[in-house]
């Protein structure tokens, strides 16, 4: 587990003294130059539009020194801002910023793209193209047929995978429960619902029919509540809804979507999670067969590649295994979402294998490889992508995954209905910036390039040496485990300790590393009623009683690419050693 010095990613950001600052300033510069002469040399016949009269108007001068104080009052309060470039950092998934991103960001921010249209970002429509071939590379999808689109992060490009999801499986059962009412057509609500495109095709050529036929079956275009009612006569049973299963590590807007797509938060399936805090395959597979019985439809099932309070990346190619032996064995077609928000980009270490020996296990490999065969992946490139805020994208491996419902506007015409992703997104509106970050990053350093590769594993070798060194030298500190990617989690403890003593004295640590000037950390809990398995495993390292409903962590992200500069690493793992045993020494809890 040694960092590879021949493979250098440092120069690629500004760094904690701005070591970069004189090359930074030529090429925003030179940016600001271009934006200037393209101005210039468009229209030249065109007369001035503002006078220089105007630009020499008390009025005008009185108002841009307002403008200047105003703006270095801004400046002034930014000094404020919480310091995320630097290695002290360890807060959230959040960290330095690549000088690629920057530069690509700043310059599209110029020119003002919005990528609803291709009428209104000729250019930002193309970069963002390009830039979404580069991330379905990254995770293993074709270039072609594979599509997507930016957003605004994560949370958006989960929806958009939920949008899509009850999209198909609405087709489905409404094609059903239209052939049900009005052919006489045998109709099985489970099987309906799962039945595949080819299915649905077949079964649209045999009878001749559309989905405008069927429109009025439908739970999404038609009246949903109708036409639950309908369901609940032609099965004679009560119709409680679809579902989507997701495991108990997940991300909130999880909640928010099954709050916001209408099927209430009942319908939100919690899989549980095993003593590593994943996704249980086990339990995945009862729960499907428990929605079978109960003839509730799977909208989608979720795992997750990098998990918000912990980093770890579920058996997504396990998950995969399941839905693909009930496809075979049930001919159920069950859409499989992986919300990579954090994890997607550890896929560089997919096409660079050989530098993961002794850093990363043959199942988390897998694991990642597996994305490749989901229906549809959540990416933030503001996260390991080291692009700034806010930048997201949801990706699918073809047209037909893409598909869902289209709207119509009066200002635009058929052809740009068909090709602007205006109606075919969430979002109306979307920046163009986001997309020419991720555009210029993935062409300079390459998202599957083998130094990209070397920042992911210097973020993983990070959090190890500070793990281990944080065992050695504070016996009372209790990681949690497995610590398989960057984000260590840990307790503090004394032998003995009930949960509940360990927890006071990890959140009054906490609380004292905050509120001191050296480091940002962030806290995380976990509920027993998702990582019981988990919490009860902690515990048992300090032989303690488990009499909490949840274990208080302090958790810390190594995403920041100075801890892999030695003599950096040493010093900020000793300063943190230090201040963990001054609390010791200082802090009594009963």
């Amino acid at each position: 587990m040694t960092r590879n010095d021949d493979v250098s990613i440092e120069p690629f950001f500004l760094g904690p003294k701005s070591e970069n600052e004189y090359w930074v300033r030529e090429k925003i510069q030179s940016v600001l130059d271009h934006w200037f002469q393209w101005r210039k040399s468009l229209f030249i016949e065109d007369p001035p539009a503002i006078g220089q009269s105007q630009l020499e108007s008390g009025d005008y001068k009185s108002k841009r020194d307002t403008i200047t104080q105003t703006l270095s009052e801004l400046n002034e309060l930014l000094k404020a801002e919480t310091p995320k470039y630097t290695p002290r950092y360890i807060g959230h998934m959040v960290s330095e910023v690549s000088l690629p991103a920057i530069l690509g960001h700043f310059s599209a921010l110029l020119h003002n793209p919005n990528n609803t249209s291709k009428e209104v970002a000729r250019v930002g429509s193309l970069i963002e193209n390009q830039g979404i071939n580069l991330l379905l590379n990254l995770v293993g999808f074709e270039e072609k047929p594979g599509r997507g689109h930016f957003t605004s992060g994560g949370t958006v490009a989960n929806f958009e995978a939920i949008w899509r999801a009850r999209f198909r499986m609405d087709h489905w059962l409404s094609l059903a429960l239209f052939l049900k009412a009005e052919r006489h057509q045998d109709f099985d609500l489970f099987r309906s619902s799962h039945m595949g495109w080819d299915k649905y095709h077949s079964l649209v050529s045999q009878h001749g029919i559309d989905f405008e036929k069927s429109r009025k079956y439908s739970l999404a275009a038609g009246n949903p509540w109708r036409v639950s009612n309908l369901i609940s006569q032609e099965t004679s049973t009560d119709f409680e809804g679809p579902i989507m299963l997701i495991p108990g590590n997940k991300h909130f807007s999880w909640q928010k979507g099954c709050n916001l797509f209408g099927f209430g938060e009942e319908a939100l399936w919690s899989i549980p999670l095993d003593e590593q805090g994943k996704l249980d395959c086990a339990a995945l597979k009862t729960l499907i067969e428990k929605a079978h019985r109960e003839s509730r439809p799977i909208i989608m099932v979720v795992s997750v590649a990098g998990t918000t309070e912990t980093g770890e990346i579920d058996p997504i190619h396990k998950v995969q295994d399941i839905l693909d032996n009930f496809k075979k064995e049930n001919d159920w077609d069950i859409w499989h979402h992986v919300d990579a928000a954090y994890g997607g980009f550890m896929c560089s270490l997919c096409h660079n294998p050989q530098k993961t020996d002794g850093v990363v296990a043959k199942e988390q490999l897998s694991a990642l490889k597996g994305i490749s065969r989901s229906s549809s992946v959540t990416l933030d490139p503001h996260k390991l992508g080291y692009i700034p805020y806010s930048c997201g994208a949801f990706l699918v491996p073809n047209e037909q995954n893409y598909a869902v419902s289209k709207f119509k506007a009066p200002y635009l015409n058929q052809e740009e209905i068909d090709h602007d992703k205006w109606s075919c997104t969430i979002e109306g509106s979307r920046t163009a910036s986001g997309a020419a970050a991720t555009w210029l990053t993935g062409k300079t350093l390459g998202f599957t390039s083998e130094e990209f590769a070397q920042l992911i594993l210097d973020s993983f070798l990070a959090c190890r040496h500070f793990k281990e060194e944080l065992e050695k030298e504070c016996p009372f500190i209790y990681p949690l485990h497995p610590t398989e990617t960057n984000i260590l989690c840990f307790s503090m403890a004394e032998e003995g300790d009930t949960l509940s003593t360990s927890n006071k004295r990890t959140s009054a640590l906490f609380e004292r590393i905050s509120k001191g000037p050296n480091f940002a950390v962030s806290k995380t809990v976990l509920h027993k009623k998702d990582y019981v398995k988990m919490i009860d495993s902690h515990v048992t390292q300090f032989s303690g009683e488990s009499d909490d409903e949840y274990l208080y962590l302090i958790r810390c992200v190594f995403m920041n690419p100075f801890w892999r500069n030695p003599e950096i690493g040493k010093k900020l793992r000793s300063e943190f050693i230090k201040e963990v045993w001054a609390h010791k020494k200082e802090i009594h809890i009963s």
